[in-house]
């Protein structure tokens, strides 16, 4: 992986941080790791693994799969959304205020790419069986 891509996941660790209001000590704690470990990624100087990142994320109220792709261990592969890009770069909102939003915000956007992407139910998928065109029994309404 690049360089400047481990770089700027530490400077991105660092902002998020700073947003979040909470020390490199009280960081590092929640993540599990020492001190000067997270001081060196917030400068570029170690390169964290995808386990240790998830801690961070944790720790700082973020998204894992942001720092994955600050990292450059994953493509960003959703499309480009002003609305995302916009609630990111709040800084009046803390980072678990952000995070949030993001996730409200994806989770409508999955559900409305799940809701295109299924045909209609009809009433028989719907646990409405056939209604018999005779006698008006369904199959589940009968005794058996």
């Amino acid at each position: 992986m690049e360089l400047p891509k481990v770089a700027s996941l530490g400077e991105y660790i660092r902002q998020q941080r700073q947003q979040a209001k909470i020390s490199l000590r009280q960081l590092a704690a929640q993540a599990g790791v020492s001190n000067p470990y997270l001081s060196q990624v917030e400068r570029g100087l170690r390169k964290p693994s995808a386990e240790i990142l998830n801690q961070i994320a944790k720790g700082l109220h973020i998204s894992a799969q942001a720092l994955y792709v600050q990292a450059g261990l994953i493509e960003d592969r959703e499309p480009h959304s002003d609305v995302l890009a916009a609630v990111r770069a709040d800084v009046t909102l803390t980072g678990r205020q952000r995070q949030v939003l993001i996730d409200i915000y994806e989770s409508f956007c999955k559900e409305n790419r799940a809701d295109t992407a299924q045909p209609p139910q009809s009433a028989e998928h719907l646990g409405d069986g056939p209604v018999h065109p005779l006698n008006g029994i369904t199959p589940d309404s009968r005794e058996g």
